[in-house]
């Protein structure tokens, strides 16, 4: 006579109350997943019961702006980090942006042996300082991908190029009044970062666009898809026919695009640049992005987990200054959270291998 039939590992932790039975596992996964949504419901509901001028239409107007600069950038970097990769150049790209920008509104560009210079019109200089970022994204994309430097020291390295070149253009100083001449036909540009429609201000309108366009390229493209594989399994992506180099190099010129448009709108909310903007703006983006479910070993993540990472970072941010908390110790809860979301995506990593195993 047979025996019992041996129940499934599944089958028993269920029976016995087992940690990964399927409804834990069903909860775990959703919780990991909507971490940085429910991070950010728990920090709404403490700072709104903390200091009753945090919950005010005012307030949160002015914090959704300064959220969309994080925001911006860490749409970038997501897709950077799910292809495996890193970008540590993104605050100074952003520095450089502006600067570029600032130089031709203020000082324009010299042909030659003109005695005027010529002054673009402002659609031209964004098109331009878009042009920077995309470049610097290019040439991390070709030192990742053509010449295999691990990202971490090829981003470090452009990292401290483009700050170089953004002090350079200004021998260290500041680009003021980039409100533009009417004479010079350049003005309009604080526009992009002070204007509004429809009761929102632009920088917001732009954190949306791109943030919708940057999902629908990542869930609805084949070339959404080959960034997951090329993070997932690269060599694996190479061998089913993915240009893996090409991705990549698409990947961070994405990446140096995103940092650029931050520091025009940074840029045109001054109404001035100055080289030292977007200094650990990168630290900010990879935090948002963790913090949002993407994983640092690449082959997972989301855009819109990134964005509501983004909001954790602003509303932590934002919620300190309010509660008089000294800029030294949000500098160190900053690091704290960092540190915990990583600690988080590795567990995240760990639980899925133990739920793939347990079937």
């Amino acid at each position: 006579m047979n025996g019992p039939s041996q129940p499934t590992i599944a089958a028993a932790g269920a029976v016995a109350g087992h940690p990964l039975r399927p409804g834990f596992r069903g909860f775990t996964r959703v919780l990991l997943r909507m971490r940085a949504l429910f991070a950010l419901v728990v920090l709404l509901v403490v700072f709104s019961a903390s200091t009753p001028s945090f919950f005010t239409s005012n307030n949160l107007t002015i914090l959704t702006k300064h959220v969309a600069i994080t925001a911006i950038l860490a749409v970038g970097m997501t897709f950077v980090i799910i292809a495996g990769g890193i970008d540590l150049s993104v605050g100074s790209v952003a520095g450089l942006a502006g600067m570029v920008a600032g130089a031709l509104i203020a000082k324009g560009i010299l042909f030659g042996h003109m005695l005027q210079p010529y002054f673009p019109r402002v659609w031209v200089v964004v098109v331009l300082a878009l042009g920077t970022g995309a470049l610097v994204g290019w040439v991390n994309g070709i030192l990742t991908a053509r010449f295999l430097v691990a990202p971490f020291i090829a981003t470090l390295g452009t990292l401290y190029v483009a700050r170089g070149v953004a002090l350079l253009i200004s021998n260290g100083r500041t680009f003021p009044g980039l409100a533009g001449d009417a004479a010079r036909h350049n003005t309009g540009f604080p526009a992009l970062g002070q204007g509004r429609w429809l009761g929102i201000s632009f920088p917001v309108w732009i954190m949306l666009a791109l943030a919708l366009a940057a999902y629908l390229v990542a869930t609805r493209t084949a070339f959404g898809r080959h960034v997951y594989a090329v993070g997932g399994n690269q060599r694996a992506a190479l061998l089913s026919g993915i240009r893996v180099g090409r991705v990549t190099l698409l990947t961070y010129i994405f990446s140096g695009l995103c940092a650029a448009m931050t520091g025009l709108i940074i840029a045109a909310q001054l109404e001035s640049a100055h080289p030292a903007t977007g200094e650990a703006f990168e630290l900010n983006a990879i935090a948002a992005v963790v913090l949002g479910g993407t994983s640092l070993m690449g082959g997972r993540g989301s855009i819109f987990g990134s964005v509501a990472g983004a909001f954790v970072i602003g509303v932590l941010a934002d919620g300190l200054v309010m509660l008089g908390v000294s800029e030294f110790w949000q500098i160190v809860i900053k690091g704290i959270v960092i540190v915990l979301a990583v600690i988080i995506d590795q567990s995240q990593s760990r639980l899925q291998a133990r739920f793939l195993r347990v079937g």
